[in-house]
């Protein structure tokens, strides 16, 4: 009797399978083809490596080590594979198996997940960010809305509270960003608004020639995000206490190339996102410590707000904007209530 070794290569939405099985008299015997099978895939994220991108990076270590190398995914950066606002869209057409995009990018399209970009959020630090994010990833409509994409919500990048640099008169008081033009996304560009300032939606990229060429005078991003795209080089001042919140940037999955994992390896990806929140921490932390006296050393003006203009700032620019977004969510068939309650009970829960 002849024994014979069958294998096959299966191609699902780019991922490529290696399926082996024995055949034996014509029967074919299962073998433990989990274990052995052969998955490559790719991820799309845009600028360079960095903290942002560190949470990834660890994931993919992660998933290749444990799985004695079957599983390796391939970081795509520069947006070689795709355009940030255009991520989304080639997770849902299965051109790439894993990408990261900002739901601000694109706010239709991700209706519930834009209540973690509410302004002034009870947020502190990264844990709590971690607990409400997954929170609101792991809520039923939540998922169901991304579905709509064949997107999986697997982890958000954690991002710490935002501020402002930008060149040109500096906003000294609050009041002086009237008529600003400010890159602004999602919820803090509502709370700006409320102060007279003009929000636009530049992507992260477009950021540095977007203030060099005049066109916007300040942007908001993550303190160490400024030096990634080089905003800290066209900029003359930066606020350093209003902390208006921050922009949600989840990492998704295509959900048929998900469903075509071993179980085996669909439990080294949901494992691999402890390590990945890990990883963030601490390339926030590093990024912190690092770009502190570069900024020092630029001698870019620092502004602080005092408490009172802050808390005026709060009283118009969170709740009011919080009670919006409710209003206009709902009338769209999201449960806005319901998600702004999950993210303030997480939020309150974790802090504790």
């Amino acid at each position: 009797m002849k024994h014979a070794l069958k294998s096959s290569m299966k191609t699902v939405l780019g991922v490529s399978v290696l399926v082996t099985g024995i055949s034996l008299g014509g029967l074919a015997t299962a073998t433990t083809a989990q274990a052995a099978d052969k998955v490559n895939w790719n991820v799309s994220l845009w600028g360079k490596r960095r903290a942002f991108t560190e949470g990834v990076e660890a994931l993919v270590a992660y998933v290749k080590d444990k799985s004695g190398g079957n599983f390796e995914i391939t970081i795509n950066y520069g947006g070689t594979l795709s355009k940030p606002r255009e991520n989304l869209d080639g997770i849902s057409l299965g051109a790439f198996e894993m990408a990261a995009f900002c739901a601000s990018y694109h706010p239709d399209k991700n209706r519930s997940v834009t209540v973690l970009e509410l302004p002034m959020l009870p947020i502190p630090n990264g844990e709590v960010q971690k607990a409400a994010d997954l929170a609101v990833y792991n809520h039923p409509y939540v998922q169901k809305e991304m579905a709509k994409w064949n997107a999986k919500l697997l982890m958000s990048a954690a991002l710490p509270q935002y501020e402002f640099m930008g060149r040109g008169p500096a906003p000294r008081k609050l009041s002086d960003f009237k008529g600003m033009r400010v890159r602004a996304l999602g919820g803090i560009g509502k709370a700006m608004a409320v102060i007279g300032a003009v929000p636009t939606t530049v992507t992260a990229p477009e950021t540095y020639r977007a203030i060099e060429s005049g066109t916007v005078d300040a942007a908001a991003f993550a303190f160490y995000s400024h030096f990634s795209y080089k905003v800290n080089e066209v900029s003359t001042w930066r606020t350093m206490n209003l902390a208006p919140g921050s922009v949600n940037c989840p990492t998704v999955v295509n959900i048929d190339a998900y469903k075509g994992l071993s179980d085996a390896n669909r439990k080294l990806l949901s494992e691999g996102v402890d390590a990945a929140y890990a990883a963030l921490s601490k390339a926030y932390g590093a990024a912190i410590a690092k770009y502190e006296p570069v900024a020092d050393a630029a001698g870019m003006e620092k502004i602080e707000y005092s408490a009172d203009e802050l808390a005026a700032f709060r009283e118009k620019a969170a709740e009011p904007v919080w009670k919006t977004w409710v209003k206009e969510q709902t009338a769209a068939g999201v449960p806005a209530q319901e998600l702004l309650d999950l993210v303030l009970k997480t939020a309150r829960d974790a802090a504790k």
